[in-house]
This record gives C-alpha cells, structure tokens and sequence, in this order.
C-alpha cells in the first residue's frame, strides 16, 4: 500500500513493540523541538537499527557525521561499552549546545565527543590525530557532500569497518538523470562511489514509514 498514514501507523506498531521511547529519547526529542531545530532526526525504528548494527559489528568507537540534537547520537551511544568513544560532527553551534545538553541528560556526556564546524573541515583535524580506526561511521549531514564524508570515512576506519549513510533515496529523485538539486547529485554520487570503489562491498535499502518515503545505504571496508 502506498497510503503514508499506514506507513505512519505500521512505524508505531513497530517502535511500540521493538523501539520502546524512553525518557532520554523523548527528552532529546522534545527539547530539540522547543530550540527550534528542525524535526529531520531519524525515527526510533532507525534509532534502533542504527544501535543493533553498531552491536552486531562489536564496535568500540564509533564516528557520527551530522549531530543534530544527538537524538541518533545516545542510540549509538548506547551500542559502544563504558571505555567506547563515540565522535559526533555538527556544523550547527546551537545544533550541537542543545545536543551536548541532551547527551548529559541521557548519561554519556564523558562517552561522546560533540566538535563543531563544517565536517570537511573537523575530519582533516580528526585525522591529524591519529585515532584508532573506527568501527561504524552514520553519516547523516548535508547531503551534497556525501562522497566527500565516504571518503573521509574510508580514511578514517579499517577492514571490516560498516559505513552508514541516511537519506539515499531522495523521494525516488536519486534515480532522476534529469535532477540538478545538490543534494541528490550529491547522494548519487557517493552510491556510484560505493559501487565502484575497490576497497567497499554495499547496497542500498528503500525504507517508508514515519519519515517518509526515504532509506539508506549499507558498505562495508573489505580491503
């Protein structure tokens, strides 16, 4: 069915059985919404997709290319053990205040490492120090420079390393040959980056439901 009120209602089916709220998230939720910021964050399903693959990959640190509140940000968070490190990049000085305050509330205010600053201008800085490689990269920032962040994230992680990016399907208009808009350039050519790129095996995964008609995409570091 094409109806976006199912979708919307099959979504809370889902996240009332498998991705319960809980304080901290409605928190998070909630106090973005009162700052003003925009209500792009991923939905709980997402959420928790997001955390059981960061679980199912073991992953001990984790980099996050696009904060927002942190609502996504405590999700990951969550995955990583009490010595994890978790490294979030918000272009938005007010984006990452309020995302600071939600992730102290939520309990990993020491765990997770908001920087602010455009993120092609943090990742160089990243770089300089040397991390150990990450072990999952979500990239969910403007979409124009996706395969800038695909690439910064192959620097950045190791063989076996997941990379996540959001928001691949753009409405159905990232398989337009005729789409001049920034973002869906952007989008189609980090999937053509992926696709053809000798260090990465992915795909990419249509989704529907609260946010949308929308989905992500899925690669893996193998070499």
């Amino acid at each position: 069915m094409s109806d976006p009120q199912v979708w919307d209602d099959v979504d809370a089916y889902f996240t009332r059985h498998l991705s319960p709220q809980d304080d901290a998230l409605d928190a998070a939720l909630r106090d973005s919404d009162a700052a003003g910021l925009p209500p792009i964050a991923v939905s709980a399903p997402q959420g928790k997709l997001l955390r059981l693959l960061a679980e199912i990959q073991g992953a001990r640190r984790i980099l996050e290319i696009g904060t927002l509140g942190g609502y996504s940000t405590i999700w990951l968070a969550r995955a990583l053990p009490a010595d994890g490190r978790l490294v979030t990049l918000e272009y938005s000085a007010r984006h990452a205040e309020v995302a600071v305050a939600n992730l102290a509330r939520a309990g990993f205010g020491a765990l997770a490492d908001v920087r602010v600053g455009p993120a092609l201008e943090s990742l160089p800085k990243l770089a300089e120090e040397q991390p150990p490689p990450f072990d999952l990269v979500f990239i969910d920032a403007d979409k124009a420079n996706n395969p800038h962040y695909v690439e910064w994230a192959l620097k950045l992680t190791a063989v076996g390393s997941v990379i996540v990016v959001d928001n691949v399907v753009r409405g159905g208009r990232v398989a337009d040959p005729d789409a001049t808009d920034g973002a869906v350039l952007g989008t189609r050519a980090a999937i053509e980056l992926i696709a053809g790129h000798p260090r990465l095996s992915g795909t990419a995964v249509q989704t529907v439901g609260a946010k949308g008609y929308d989905g992500f995409a899925l690669a893996r570091v193998t070499s």
